[in-house]
């Protein structure tokens, strides 16, 4: 009688840990080529809390990408924070609209990625009708990893010329 029990209370519990796995705010893909143009959306599977609404999504774009343009999505609108420099690749993109608790969405930007370097952090602030959930903390080099209550999102740099891995969520 236990086996049968254990069963029910594993399929039960299926659906908080797919909930839990799909708790963060991540990239798709989660790879993309050193220099090379990509399309990165950053995908959003829930509100702040339970029942709320998201109604931005900012998110900071790393140093070294040289230029990044958001994809225009119907009933969002998009600010762009760029450095003193008017010509040059914004430093945050900002989506405004509203997402319902029960939905996801993703919020992709097209972007020319550095030539070097092995992975490209994007701390994203996701702000809800009831409160905000910051999205920015990352592991350190050495501690790749180490468990985040809040992760960042990350597109490791593949080199060019290698063939990117499908790692995507």
């Amino acid at each position: 009688m236990k086996a049968p029990l254990i069963a029910l209370l594993a399929l039960l519990a299926s659906p908080l840990l797919a909930t839990e796995a799909a708790a963060h705010v991540v990239a798709v893909p989660d790879t993309a080529k050193a220099g090379s143009y990509s399309a990165i959306a950053f995908r959003v599977g829930h509100a702040c809390a339970a029942g709320d609404v998201t109604l931005k999504v900012r998110i900071e774009i790393p140093e070294g990408v040289a230029s990044a343009r958001p994809q225009v999505k119907p009933g969002w609108t998009y600010v762009l924070e760029r450095g003193t420099d008017p010509k040059a690749a914004p430093t945050a993109i900002t989506f405004e609209g509203r997402l319902p608790d029960e939905a996801f969405d993703d919020f992709a930007i097209l972007m020319k990625l550095p030539a070097t370097g092995d992975r490209l952090i994007f701390p994203v602030v996701q702000t809800c009708e009831k409160g905000e959930s910051q999205w920015t903390e990352f592991a350190s080099p050495d501690a790749l990893d180490e468990k985040l209550t809040r992760p960042a999102p990350v597109v490791t740099l593949i080199p060019n010329g290698a063939a990117p891995a499908a790692h995507q969520h």
